[in-house]
């Protein structure tokens, strides 16, 4: 079984993951939304209310699976027998930064490689970070994240 593994943080989830997630699903047999968990990082929303939105957003597809995890993504991914790390690209700035951990964790482990997935173009200046301002400035967030990320 072809499994791959895409891990963010999702705070929130954007329109270019959903995007990502949707087209490489004929990929792969499995596809597991992963958000890690990092102590060193301050998120604006809760680690469930990120499952749950990720798991509102997919819930109509059997071939995905949405979890959490902690520690290095190789090793969340030989737990869960996942051959494959994927990951999107926006820029030229998120391929080197990608470039450099993929090859780091093809030094980690061989039994795990890494997919990159280009944004589509229309989505490509959308991060959760952009979301974020946004959001803390009381602009118009919903044209930026699935319509399952809904805020009181």
């Amino acid at each position: 079984m072809r499994t791959a593994v895409f891990p963010g943080s999702f705070d929130p989830i954007t329109l270019g993951h959903e995007d990502i997630v949707k087209r490489a699903l004929p990929m792969f047999d499995q596809l597991i939304v992963a958000v890690g968990e990092n102590a060193n990082k301050n998120y604006r929303f809760p680690l469930e209310q990120r499952i749950a939105w990720l798991r509102a957003c997919f819930k109509d597809e059997p071939k995905i699976k949405v979890d959490a995890y902690s520690g290095l993504t190789v090793n969340y991914c030989l737990e869960q027998n996942a051959q494959f790390i994927l990951r999107g690209l926006r820029n030229p700035a998120d391929f080197e930064f990608e470039k450099a951990v993929a090859q780091t964790n093809r030094k980690l482990t061989a039994q795990v490689e890494t997919v990159f997935l280009l944004t589509a173009s229309g989505l490509s200046s959308i991060s959760s970070s952009i979301v974020r301002d946004v959001l803390r400035n009381g602009g118009d967030y919903t044209k930026f994240v699935p319509k399952a990320v809904r805020l009181p």
